[in-house]
Formats: structure tokens, C-alpha cells, sequence
């Protein structure tokens, strides 16, 4: 599941190579509820070198296509046929691609799969049809998509603030993780309108994650809730605690472990695939697309 190839490597066929890299969030805080409901927020992204893989071959019909064995979302509703629809109004009418893609991540797990499929596919298209955009209008049109959208088109470990569209690019330790899917889908908006839910976290400051008082971060505001209505979530946080500080990462299901090599990270996997759907990563501060 680790990237293969090098991006823009071309096939035989004719397609070109797009990694779609994960992430998780190695902080998370709520600091309150505006008006307009959105929650204001702090987090970590830390990018990883697993991922999605996507192949694209362009073509003059005008018409985007998507073929996939992921099927657990309908093709006009996925992020990937959204992110190429928003590039309408930049590209001539010829402009059209077939698009492959080999989903690796799960959904619904907190580690941006989908996301990062439409940054992706913004910053592939964007080349291929030679659309000549910059970086910040693709982030605006990614955080119309979604909101982590645009920490995949900047390709950088980032701290995040304001509802998540204040990025600051920043550099974390090199780690390796661990990453379990208990196989339960969260639902975030019920998560975020829960009344159970704290939304009164101090905020940190930044400089506290270019220091070495980054290893200590590791909180989720929304851990406590998602382990009590997703039992099976509870169950793997309870697991991985003999080996370490488990992490829930974003608003989905997985879990997390830290580790400073990859030995010991393989040593505690081997456990866990007992169980669950089991990942290995290494944190990257670039993302393979940069």
C-alpha cells in the first residue's frame, strides 16, 4: 500500500500515476461553537506514506469518467467526480479524462481518503489539462468540497485553526504508526451536533508542535464520545493502550499507536491483524504529489 510509483509515472496504457496520500490527526481540539454552527478547532495533520492510488488518462470528449471496485459511494456523489466538475469553469470544453482509482484506505476511518482523492485529482487535472491555476485558488476550490481538502493541495504536515481553513505548514518528528479500523463508520455530523460532545478546549500554541513537547500531544475532543456510541472503537482504543497512547484520529473510526521505528510498529501489528484491518505508516512532512 505504500506508493509505488513515482507521480506522473505513465503506464502502457496510458495512464498517469496520482498518489492520494492519508493522514491523521495527531491533535484535534474544539475551542467552541460560532453562530453559523461551524466549531472552531485546532489540529495536527500529519501526512502519511500510505494512501489511495489514482490513474488518469486524459482524452478530448469533454466527459470525466470513474471506474472503481470501491463502490460504497455512488460515482456522481464521489469526491473525485466532484473535484473534476469544479474545474468546469477553468477548462475547455474538450477537456475530459478517464479516471482509475484503486482505493486503499477505508471509509468513514479518519484518515482523509476521500479528501485527499479530490486534492488529487484537482492537482492531476489541473497539469493534465494545463489549467495553470495556483495553489491558493486550488485550495479554495477544494475547501468547497471539503474541509481538509485543502491541507492535501498544500502537500505539507500543517497545524490547523479557524474551522480548519488556517493552515500553517510546520514539521513533526519522523514516527512510524500504527493504525487499527475497528470496521464502523462514524457519522460525523452527528458526532459534531452532539450534546455530549466538549467544546471547551484551551487552545495551544504552535510552537509547542516544532518542539520535542510534540510527542506528548495526542488528544481527540472527540474520543470520549465516539468510543462510548461506537463500542467497537472503545474496544480497540482498550487494546492498544497495553502497547502506548491510542489515538482516535479525526471524526472517524481509527486508531492509532506511535513508534519511534518501524521494527517495534510491526511487532505490535502482527497483534492486531488478529482483529482488525491493520495499517503501517511512516509520517512524512511532504506529501509524494510536492
Amino acid at each position: 500500500m505504500t506508493f509505488e510509483h513515482k507521480t506522473g509515472f505513465t503506464n502502457e496504457n496510458g495512464y498517469s500515476y496520482w498518489p492520494a496520500p492519508a493522514k491523521l490527526n495527531l491533535e484535534l481540539r474544539i475551542l467552541g461553537r460560532r453562530d453559523d454552527g461551524y466549531h472552531e478547532l485546532q489540529t495536527l495533520f500529519q501526512l502519511l506514506d500510505i494512501g489511495d492510488e489514482i490513474w488518469i488518462k486524459p482524452n478530448d470528449s469533454g466527459m470525466v469518467t470513474l471506474d472503481s471496485a470501491y463502490d460504497e459511494v455512488p460515482s456522481d456523489d464521489n469526491l473525485i467526480i466532484k473535484a473534476a466538475k469544479s474545474l468546469a469553469p477553468f477548462k475547455k470544453d474538450s477537456d475530459g479524462a478517464d479516471i482509475h482509482l484503486n482505493k486503499h484506505l477505508p471509509s468513514g476511518a479518519g484518515l482523509g481518503g476521500g479528501s485527499s482523492d479530490a486534492a488529487t485529482t484537482l492537482i492531476a487535472l489541473n497539469q493534465l489539462w494545463d489549467l495553470q491555476l495556483d495553489n491558493e485558488t486550488l485550495c479554495e476550490i477544494g475547501a468547497r468540497l471539503g474541509a481538509d481538502v485543502p491541507v492535501f493541495v498544500n502537500g505539507k504536515t500543517a497545524w490547523a485553526e479557524g474551522i480548519g481553513e488556517i493552515l500553517s505548514e510546520t514539521s513533526v518528528p519522523e514516527k512510524w504508526y500504527l493504525i487499527v479500523y475497528p470496521d464502523v463508520k462514524i457519522n460525523t455530523s452527528k458526532i459534531f451536533s452532539h450534546e455530549a460532545l466538549t467544546r471547551d478546549n484551551k487552545p495551544i500554541k504552535l510552537r509547542a508542535t516544532r518542539t520535542e513537547a510534540s510527542l506528548e500531544l495526542g488528544y481527540n475532543a472527540f474520543e470520549p464520545l465516539v468510543a462510548e456510541l461506537y463500542p467497537e472503537v472503545g474496544e480497540a482504543i482498550d487494546f492498544l493502550n497495553n502497547f502506548g497512547k491510542a489515538t482516535l484520529t479525526g471524526t472517524g473510526s481509527c486508531v492509532f499507536l506511535t513508534f519511534d521505528n518501524e521494527r517495534e510498529v510491526r511487532k505490535i501489528a502482527a497483534l492486531c491483524k488478529q482483529r482488525w484491518l491493520t495499517l503501517t505508516a511512516r509520517g512524512i512532512d511532504t506529501s509524494p504529489l510536492v
